[in-house]
């Protein structure tokens, strides 16, 4: 197989960077086809903690070629931000082997500000809890045609007349919301040093990725936020300004859908998630609180703590449906440790009857279904040394076989901690079964 697609199958942040990194050892090119710079995707190679927002998770490899796809809605003073702080880390040659589609749309420093007062001027139970990065207001542009495209950065007349003509479609809201209207000559003045980064980074992504992957390449497209998070399949309007499922990456990286072999979804051993709507296994006690702080659970990209539950084996085969996922990879468990009783959801109680499917009462009107648990006993042995799925204590491995079972998908990884070496791979997508790294 050569196209893999790996894609979060809860709310984001189920810890895609590390599953990305581990399997960009084989791959030669990582493709990010959605979301801006609030994706924030953590790695840790030996003792280095980097978090990348922009940046696709297979940068630091030297061997791949990294792609930030059309379908991206990019800040380019954040790229060029990670660029340059990669390289004083001592991680060379990151501009030669990255790539940027030339119709990714720029949010500019007037998206910041809308998505910023729309946010803090929300009425109360109003608000989506957006990160404030610009990302809603950039593709709200580039659905009403007024967006500015990378490729505008090439010709500087052509830039001038685009910001000036979204400022005009701004201006309204932007007074209404209590702001000023930021003059476009600051705006081009601040961004001509970065457009001279980047015009020499610029390409047609679709042509290169479809080139890739009909050349027999090995190609990991990585998603951004989760797919509950997904505008068209997520909790709306609690909910991210793109395609966050798999079938998102043929149109953000302007592939065939029939060139994917394979998609993985990455899932919590439990479940998170940030920002305002429906969670419905939320825990707000003890159990909770040790979830996030085992769990380290705050947002790499905002520092908020992140709102953490149990996992929702119905939302889980929700994800599998509308992704297609072929197999697992179930994220930290280590963070389980210590629990002695775990708790799973397994179905839903809504006014008509139970139902092991996710209801649709959850998208409309949450506070009328009720979860149905079943209790696991936990286990109190640390996992961070385990290398198969045998060293497992027996609870841990009947917990994670459970899961298995119940969302109807092979598990293909188990991730026992944040480093690389702290993982069990039984399936590598693109060879098949494999050894852990």
């Amino acid at each position: 197989m050569s196209a893999v697609v790996i894609v979060g199958a809860q709310w984001g942040d189920e810890g895609k960077g590390k599953v990305v990194d581990l399997y960009t050892e084989h791959a030669d090119m990582v493709v990010r086809y959605a979301g801006g710079p609030n994706a924030g995707h953590t790695l840790v190679v030996g003792s280095e903690k980097v978090v990348v927002r922009l940046l696709p998770s297979g940068i630091l490899r030297p061997g791949t070629v990294n792609v930030l796809a059309q379908g991206m809605v990019i800040d380019a003073a954040v790229l060029v931000g990670e660029i340059d702080a990669l390289g004083a880390r001592g991680h060379q040659g990151v501009g030669e082997r990255l790539r940027v589609s030339d119709r990714a749309h720029l949010i500019l420093p007037y998206h910041i500000v809308v998505d910023t007062l729309r946010e803090t001027s929300a009425r109360e139970g109003k608000a989506i809890g957006t990160t404030k990065k610009g990302i809603g207001p950039a593709y709200e542009d580039k659905a009403r045609r007024t967006g500015v495209r990378a490729g505008d950065l090439r010709e500087p007349a052509r830039l001038a007349a685009r910001i000036e003509a979204a400022l005009e479609a701004w201006a309204p809201t932007l007074r209404a919301l209590g702001g000023e209207v930021p003059d476009a000559r600051a705006i081009l003045a601040e961004i001509a040093p970065l457009a001279a980064r980047l015009v020499p980074l610029l390409c047609d992504a679709s042509a290169l990725v479809d080139a890739a992957v009909r050349g027999g390449q090995r190609v990991l497209f990585e998603g951004a936020q989760g797919t509950l998070l997904d505008l068209d399949h997520g909790t709306y309007p609690f909910v991210t300004s793109s395609s966050a499922v798999a079938g998102g990456a043929a149109i953000g990286a302007g592939i065939g859908p029939n060139r994917i072999d394979s998609v993985i979804g990455i899932t919590k051993a439990y479940a998170t998630r940030v920002g305002a709507g429906p969670f419905p296994t939320e825990l707000t006690d003890a159990d909770g609180q040790h979830l996030r702080d085992a769990g380290a659970e705050f947002g790499s990209v905002t520092g908020r703590p992140r709102r953490t539950g149990w996992l929702d084996l119905p939302a889980l085969r929700y994800a599998a449906r509308v992704n297609g996922i072929d197999g697992l990879a179930l994220t930290k468990l280590d963070v389980l440790t210590g629990l002695r009783t775990l708790r799973v959801c397994v179905a839903y109680d809504t006014p008509s009857g139970r139902t092991r499917e996710l209801p649709p009462e959850l998208f409309d009107d949450p506070t009328s279904v009720r979860p149905v648990y079943e209790e696991h006993e936990g286990w109190q042995e640390e996992l961070s040394g385990v290398k198969t799925l045998d060293d497992l204590p027996a609870t841990a491995r009947r917990y994670v076989r459970r899961l298995e079972e119940q969302a109807g998908v092979p598990i293909y990884l188990v991730s026992v901690g944040q480093e690389r070496r702290q993982t069990v791979v039984l399936h590598n997508p693109f060879f098949g079964r494999a050894a852990a790294p």
